[in-house]
């Protein structure tokens, strides 16, 4: 388990991402009021009305899903990310900042499924929590904290000094004198 970051790290990396998590709950928002007045009308000519929202927020949230991982694979060349810490927010979030993605993405799912179990013409609403984990995602590869890579064992650039070359090459005598030459 890593250690906590002090409290005037998580104020920081909380305030950064108050956008992310504002976007987050109004795509929750949408998908609840779409999904509720979906299934009161009981109008199966009217399921865009959950439909539309959901593939939109499918879309986007697979567009930032994606973004969210470019970052990470750069930040991952100098942090160890594990998957659970990029979108689940297991230890590189503040626990408030992850209690309240996390929640968004469980609002935005239990919601729509409840809705679509009473009325199935609503499914689609169901796609709309990738919205949600997308901006999760994004917030880990922008604002998460990770620990700092450790090489790997026989990793010859955690052995190479600074200048980046770990030996000279050999000369003609030296690969004569091992056979090599």
């Amino acid at each position: 388990m890593p250690p906590e970051p002090d409290a005037h790290v998580v104020e920081v990396a909380a305030t950064a991402g108050r956008n992310l998590v504002a976007w987050s709950w109004a795509g929750t928002a949408v998908t609840v009021v779409t999904s509720i007045a979906n299934a009161l009308t009981g109008d199966r000519d009217h399921y865009a009305l959950s439909a539309v929202p959901g593939l939109a927020m499918l879309a986007l949230g697979s567009a930032i899903f994606l973004v969210a991982f470019a970052i990470a694979v750069q930040r991952s060349r100098a942090e160890e990310i594990a998957v659970s810490g990029l979108f689940l927010l297991a230890g590189s979030a503040p626990r408030r900042v992850q209690t309240t993605m996390l929640a968004s993405v469980a609002v935005q799912t239990a919601v729509p499924l409840a809705v679509a179990l009473y009325r199935p013409f609503t499914a689609f609403a169901t796609l709309a929590p990738v919205w949600s984990l997308g901006l999760a995602g994004l917030w880990g590869a922008r604002h998460g904290t990770f620990p700092p890579r450790r090489p790997a064992a026989g990793d010859l650039r955690a052995e190479a000094p600074p200048g980046g070359c770990q030996t000279e090459a050999p000369d003609d005598v030296e690969m004569e004198a091992r056979g090599d030459g």
